[in-house]
C-alpha cells in the first residue's frame, strides 16, 4: 500500500535542491567585501614605525595626571574623562583611574563628540619619542572649547560697536 502517490506531496528532485544551494553559493561570493578591516589603513599615524601601537588618525598629545575621577588635568588644564572612558598602560593594559591618580604622565589621547577625554593611552619611551601634534592643532575645523580671542560682548557694549558676523 503506497501512500504518498500524490505528486504535490513528493519532495522535489535533487537537481532542483542543488540549483537553490548553488544560487546561494554564488550570491554569497558576490557580496561586497568587508570595509572594517580596510578602515584602519592610512589613519594610523608614525608611531607604529618604529615599534609603538598604532593609534587612530586625530590622536592628540598630553602631559596627563588623574587628579579626583572623573577630574583630570591635560597640559596644565582641567579638564574631565567621559563616563566609559579607557585608560591603557604602556603595556596596552586597561589601567583603573585610583592606579594613577596623582601621576604625570605622557600620553596621546582622543576626545568625545562632546569635547570630554574618551581614550588614554601612556607612552613608552620609543612611542614617546616620536613626535605628534598636541593640543594647540585643533581635532576640528574649529576649536570650540576655548574662549575665541576676538571681542568679547561684556552686556555694555554699544550695538553699533558690537562684532559684526564674520568678524
Amino acid at each position: 500500500m503506497n501512500r504518498c502517490t500524490h505528486p504535490s506531496t513528493q519532495p522535489p528532485p535533487l537537481s532542483l535542491a542543488l540549483a537553490v544551494v548553488c544560487a546561494l553559493v554564488v550570491g554569497l561570493g558576490a557580496a561586497p567585501r568587508a570595509l572594517a578591516q580596510t578602515e584602519l589603513e592610512g589613519q594610523v599615524q608614525n608611531e607604529a614605525t618604529k615599534g609603538g601601537r598604532n593609534f587612530p588618525e586625530g590622536t592628540l598629545r598630553g602631559k596627563f595626571m588623574v587628579v579626583a575621577a572623573p577630574e583630570i588635568r591635560l597640559d596644565g588644564q582641567t579638564d574631565r574623562l567621559s563616563p566609559g572612558a579607557r585608560i591603557r598602560s604602556a603595556e596596552n593594559m586597561v589601567v583603573t583611574t585610583g592606579a594613577i591618580t596623582g601621576q604625570n604622565l605622557l600620553v596621546n589621547y582622543t576626545r568625545d563628540p562632546a569635547g570630554l577625554v574618551r581614550e588614554v593611552w601612556i607612552l613608552t619611551p620609543t612611542e614617546a619619542s616620536v613626535a605628534r601634534a598636541s593640543v594647540e592643532r585643533p581635532f576640528l575645523n574649529f576649536w570650540p572649547f576655548v574662549a575665541a580671542s576676538g571681542p568679547r560682548d561684556d552686556g555694555k557694549t554699544p550695538f553699533d560697536q558690537l562684532p559684526k558676523f564674520g568678524e
